[in-house]
């Protein structure tokens, strides 16, 4: 995926029992935020963040989702302990993780492992990727992106 490109529709399991359909999203400003892991430093901070700038985000029509590849029971547990107010999806299949190129192999404890890189895309209401951020820092992030959205 480039910027300037409509993204491909897909649909992946979401928390509080749904499904997260990409065109059912029109008419909506999307943040895709991919993660690693649930309940890791980095990941917690990065979601924290974006809870915490999460009215911010919807004042702006904008809507966030958090996405890795952890089980649903796993993803339910993440978010009632942050008290998420936006949704996680499931991405077990790699089908958006591919369909991003946000798989790629990672140095951990000193042996190559396919993980998740911390990566962000901002889809605007016609279903168009206008920006992505790769190798993302967590902390700060959020506001990045809000910064951005304000900015459309």
């Amino acid at each position: 995926m480039k910027p300037d490109q409509s993204v491909p529709d897909f649909s992946l399991p979401a928390t509080s029992a749904g499904t997260f359909q990409l065109s059912a999203q029109r008419g909506r400003t999307l943040v895709l935020y991919f993660y690693p892991k649930d309940s890791t430093p980095g990941c917690t901070t990065e979601a924290g963040q974006f809870r915490d700038n999460h009215a911010a985000f919807r004042k702006l029509g904008c809507d966030i989702y958090g996405i890795s590849r952890d089980s649903l029971k796993s993803h339910e547990n993440f978010k009632a302990k942050l008290a998420l107010p936006f949704e996680l999806l499931v991405d077990a299949a790699e089908e958006a993780c591919t369909l991003f190129g946000v798989i790629k192999l990672k140095n951990m404890y000193g042996k190559q492992v396919r993980g998740i890189e911390r990566s962000t895309f901002l889809i605007d209401d016609q279903g168009v990727l206008r920006r992505e951020w790769r190798a993302v820092k967590a902390d700060g992030h959020a506001t990045e992106v809000l910064a951005v959205v304000k900015s459309l």
